[in-house]
């Protein structure tokens, strides 16, 4: 609600880590990489909705679910390139550092 917060992502998956399982987060990743903050929010909406995890799951690109304004190309990129190294540095940190059990959810604020 505020041009001065800032919104950052952790995930601290409860299952093993694999392409076919973080579609959704390396793409949240990814468009925190490449894209601006007034075409992250739509996209980030459209990737929280359950038939988005549905359709995913059966196979559907996450290319489709780009909305008007992206750079499509800039983020297809990244997206193919990310790989699962940073999901699994993310889970330590949460695990090792936060000291969240696998899956557990928590909000920071400040760092705290």
């Amino acid at each position: 609600t505020s041009r001065h917060t800032r919104l950052g992502i952790l995930n601290n998956p409860a299952s093993k880590i694999k392409e076919d399982n973080t579609a959704i987060a390396r793409a949240i990743l990814t468009a925190f990489l490449t894209q601006n903050s007034s075409n992250l929010r739509g996209f980030l909406s459209k990737l929280t909705k359950e038939e988005t995890a549905k359709s995913l799951a059966a196979g559907t690109k996450i290319i489709k679910f780009l909305t008007p304004g992206m750079n499509g190309d800039t983020f297809e990129k990244k997206y193919n390139t990310l790989g699962l190294d940073i999901i699994k540095k993310h889970q330590m940190f949460c695990q090792e550092v936060l000291k969240l059990l696998p899956g557990q959810m928590a909000v920071m604020s400040n760092g705290r």
